[in-house]
């Protein structure tokens, strides 16, 4: 799978989200998906499952320096004291720094001056090797970049056919940011879609294969599909031997609908692009 370069950052571009996945599952998801050929793993501390995805790091035969591990601090620490002990205690479960750490969500009431700084503090003092922030609209990733001491790597946002993100994607590409993509299949409410049916069944693959294509496809762009079945772990990822066609991109990105947001939390979501 290709590298995107993200800030100062080369990340995996398919990756395997974690969210919802505990205990003995989350590990055995992650040594399969090491072990099929996964090099990108994606957590936070709000899942829960810190320390079951670095057991399932821990286990696989992949060197560590050939991983990309990404964790998230939650907006309950993002005062400078308390991210900095949430960072801390990120490396602790996890068993080593990770790669690249984000903030979750912009809480409305956040300081982001002050917990740009605390963030910046943790990458200078080693908790992370990079940092960037997690659903933030255009407004909030500027602040938080000219608030930011190294280039910010992400944005990971809800990103899939039926939501365009193009806004979004144009200022974080200006910037020289990468866009992560959570919930890439939209929950699978894209499987039964007889647009990607069709396309799917042109290309012999599945409508899940066929989206996280035109995910990967797309400059910039990075998708992080979970999976709680090793099956479907390892069909993710087998996407390399196609490519969609510029009409077939332009079909999938005219599945967009106002309503196609699925993500909105009461209290966290902010005023999107």
């Amino acid at each position: 799978m290709h590298r995107v370069q993200a800030g100062d950052a080369r990340v995996p571009a398919l990756g395997l989200g974690t969210y919802g996945l505990n205990g003995r599952t989350a590990t055995e998801m992650v040594r399969e998906a090491l072990a099929a050929g996964y090099r990108h793993v994606d957590t936070a501390r709000m899942y829960g499952n810190e320390a079951e995805v670095g057991r399932g790091i821990a286990e696989s035969a992949v060197p560590r320096a050939d991983l990309f591990v990404t964790t998230k601090i939650w907006p309950d620490d993002f005062r400078a004291d308390a991210l900095t002990a949430a960072a801390q205690d990120s490396v602790r479960r996890l068993g080593t720094e990770p790669d690249l750490l984000l903030l979750h969500w912009p809480a409305p009431d956040m300081d982001l001056e002050e917990t740009m700084g605390a963030l910046n503090a943790a990458r200078t003092s080693g908790l992370a090797a990079h940092i960037g922030v997690s659903n933030f609209p255009t407004a909030l990733v500027a602040r938080a970049a000219d608030l930011a001491d190294s280039p910010l790597a992400v944005d990971q946002v809800e990103y899939h056919p039926y939501l365009d993100q193009s806004v979004l994607l144009a200022e974080l590409r200006r910037r020289g940011m990468a866009l992560t993509a959570y919930c890439p299949i939209a929950k699978g409410r894209v499987l039964d879609d007889p647009v990607l049916g069709d396309i799917a069944a042109a290309h012999g693959h599945t409508v899940a294969q066929v989206v996280l294509r035109w995910h990967v496809q797309q400059a910039g762009v990075i998708a992080i599909p979970r999976s709680s079945k090793a099956e479907r772990v390892r069909a993710n990822l087998a996407i390399e031997d196609f490519a969609l066609s510029e009409d077939e991109m332009a079909a999938i990105h005219g599945l967009a609908r106002p309503d196609g947001r699925i993500i909105e939390p009461a209290g966290l979501a902010p005023a999107w692009d």
